[in-house]
């Protein structure tokens, strides 16, 4: 019987001039090729870093693909969800006329993320027993978007209500409190006797290393690591691809 592939999924991250980032994104996608190993999985990015949407794109398109999903890996859906990438995206079309090309969902809110912050949070050493006497700032990169402002208070509520004896959103830059100022003002909620700051980010780079400044600077007992590659994250990723109107799973046909 005919095999149908399935779609390309083109997990497209923001860049960085710092090299971990990258990375990052590319130990992300072996996860991701790892759950979907039928599916072919590459990396482009928006900025700093090789290669851009467009030239991987068309790298796709010379290669037969003629049906994509970019997937962006982003936790928020803001400006690079909201404008970048469908720009980007619009222009590859017009090129390439006989792509199909979809834009998936951006990455969060989701319970996985949920788990995966929860994840880097008992990496550090704490346990699910040390909810009740610590406060947890979740720090993210920062946003002029009042919708993915009130995202992030929205998902330190839901951590909050895992058990944690309080939750403080912090924004690295674009929004306010400061990590430094979260940290600070946890110490004064009653119950709170340790801070553990959770930076909200997919990889390392200027602003999560600002993250980890500020939690340094005012003291701060425990910094978990950023979300990574951590398998929420391509769990999630793999969800997103299958939302975004896609087969679920396309394979050899019996």
């Amino acid at each position: 019987m005919a095999s149908f592939a399935p779609p390309t999924l083109l997990l497209v991250a923001h860049g960085s001039r710092d090299p971990r980032h990258a990375e990052t994104v590319r130990a992300l996608a072996a996860r991701v090729r790892e759950l979907r190993p039928w599916t072919r999985v590459e990396v482009s990015f928006l900025d700093f870093n090789s290669p851009a949407v467009p030239d991987q794109l068309d790298r796709l398109v010379a290669e037969g693909a003629r049906d994509v999903v970019a997937l962006p890996l982003l936790l928020t859906h803001a400006f690079h969800a909201k404008a970048d990438l469908p720009a980007v995206l619009h222009a590859a079309s017009v090129l390439h006329p006989r792509l199909r090309l979809t834009q998936a969902a951006v990455l969060g809110p989701s319970p996985l993320l949920i788990a995966a912050v929860e994840r880097r949070l008992y990496e550090t050493g704490l346990r699910p027993g040390d909810k009740s006497s610590t406060g947890v700032v979740l720090a993210s990169a920062g946003s002029s978007d009042p919708e993915a402002i009130a995202v992030i208070a929205e998902i330190a509520r839901e951590l909050r209500h895992t058990g944690w004896c309080a939750v403080r959103p912090a924004f690295a830059s674009a929004a306010l409190p400061r990590t430094e100022d979260a940290v600070r003002a946890l110490r004064t909620d009653p119950g709170v006797t340790r801070v553990a700051v959770a930076p909200y980010v997919l990889a390392p780079g200027f602003l999560p290393d600002r993250i980890v400044r500020g939690a340094a600077q005012a003291g701060a007992e425990v910094v978990a690591d950023v979300l990574g590659d951590c398998p929420e994250l391509a769990e999630l990723a793999v969800a997103r691809y299958e939302e975004a109107g896609r087969p679920a799973l396309v394979g050899a046909a019996a």
